[in-house]
């Protein structure tokens, strides 16, 4: 199989950012090759992790918001227009905070911003864990494998060992994306988005995200997952230990629609951390696809919080 993405995938990145104020690039990773990444801005950074099945470009509603700090979102690894890198069984987490870490060092950030939307959330949580010291603040946004969530029933079916096989073969239409924006909680925000539909069909159509996206679900989810109760794999779960010893201060944006549970499970979790704080809003899994300025102002309010605070200090 060729190690290069589908024509298909640059050229969606070179149409949606023709105009407008964020430019892509690529930087060279150690041990990763090359890394796409989406900059926009100045002042204090912030890295944007995505979430799993697409690319950076699925942040772009809420990048075109963010005002007074450098945003930068990768492609993670294998997805858009980033190489693939190997994700070894039973090492996953550890390859993901090599990854970020020496990403961090090809950026020359020795601290900055976290941002994680959905699984890109659980991989900024796992960095903020293991290298505090790097990390002035975390946003986390429908993190999944943190307790008392539970697995979204697509993805249930894409770990189910059979079924998951057939759904990863038949190709995606505009009706399957919408159908699954409609468990996650986003039918009417996405539908309104065209472009983001057709970022889910190019990824979905490119071998090197389909085969990320089924490293990622290995890795987060049991093959028992319709089965259980939450459907995390036992060792991909967040513990509440883990998260009161998180030392980062740390923002929980959670919609009204969360599949992945109540807003009374998301203020059980910010109760756990050291210093958590939960802003709700009424959307679903992409707060920022029905709601980017409200989601930008929170995010931007926080980070730009910390910078103050570091400066004061």
């Amino acid at each position: 199989m060729s190690l290069r993405h589908p024509a298909e995938v640059g050229r969606w990145y070179e149409r949606v950012l023709e105009t407008g104020a964020v430019r892509g690039r690529a930087v060279d990773v150690r041990d990763a090759g090359l890394t796409h990444l989406l900059e926009k801005g100045a002042g204090p950074p912030l890295v944007l992790l995505h979430g799993s099945g697409v690319a950076a470009g699925f942040l772009l509603p809420l990048l075109n918001e963010l005002e007074g700090i450098r945003a930068l979102a990768p492609d993670r690894p294998g997805s858009g227009l980033s190489d693939p890198i190997d994700f070894s069984r039973g090492r996953y987490y550890e390859t993901t905070v090599a990854w970020l870490d020496h990403l961090l060092d090809a950026l020359e950030l020795d601290t900055t911003a976290l941002l994680g939307h959905s699984a890109g959330g659980v991989w900024a949580l796992r960095y903020a864990l293991a290298h505090p010291e790097r990390v002035d603040r975390l946003v986390l946004i429908g993190p999944p494998t943190l307790p008392k969530t539970r697995c979204p029933l697509p993805y249930r079916l894409l770990a189910t060992p059979g079924l998951g096989d057939v759904f990863s073969r038949v190709p995606p239409s505009r009706k399957s994306v919408l159908r699954f924006a409609e468990f996650m909680g986003e039918r009417a925000t996405l539908a309104a988005r065209p472009d983001l539909v057709d970022l889910f069909l190019v990824a979905g159509r490119d071998p090197l995200a389909a085969a990320a996206l089924r490293a990622e679900v290995r890795a987060l989810i049991s093959p028992f997952a319709l089965l259980m109760r939450s459907g995390w794999r036992r060792r991909s779960r967040v513990s509440a230990d883990e998260l009161r010893r998180l030392a980062v201060p740390t923002l929980l944006i959670w919609g009204q629609r969360e599949p992945l549970g109540s807003v009374s499970v998301a203020q059980e979790i910010a109760d756990l951390m050291r210093d958590g704080r939960l802003q709700v809003l009424p959307t679903g899994h992409g707060p920022w696809l029905g709601q980017p300025e409200e989601t930008a102002a929170a995010v931007v309010d926080f980070v730009r919080f910390a910078s103050t605070s570091r400066e004061e200090g």
